[in-house]
């Protein structure tokens, strides 16, 4: 059984006891947090008004900043460079509870 979640504009195909990074979310470490579902698998695919009562809970794992990356900008002939990093903060959560 599956479902597809959204959350922080991005959509995420979750199971029981998946562990996913996501976007930040302000909620402090071991506490519980709720999706809403979009789509519920379990042997039929269901969508729309099936599953506008389904909630996946997970609990929060951690937070925290994933590996920088470099941006690195470069104009030829001029001796132009510029050289930038970023680190996306995320949220870990481990999936709990699909119920529909």
């Amino acid at each position: 059984m599956y479902a597809i979640i959204v959350t922080g504009g991005k959509q995420y195909k979750v199971s029981e006891g998946d562990q996913i990074k996501v976007e930040k979310l302000d909620v402090e470490s071991g506490k519980e947090v709720t999706f809403d579902v979009i789509a519920v698998n379990d042997g039929t695919l269901k969508v729309a008004d099936a599953v506008s009562s389904a909630k996946v809970s997970a609990t929060v794992v951690e937070q925290g900043r994933d590996k920088k990356v470099v941006v690195y900008k470069y104009k030829r002939k001029t001796g132009y460079h510029k050289k930038n990093g970023h680190r996306q903060p995320f949220t870990l959560v481990k999936i709990n509870k699909i119920s529909l």
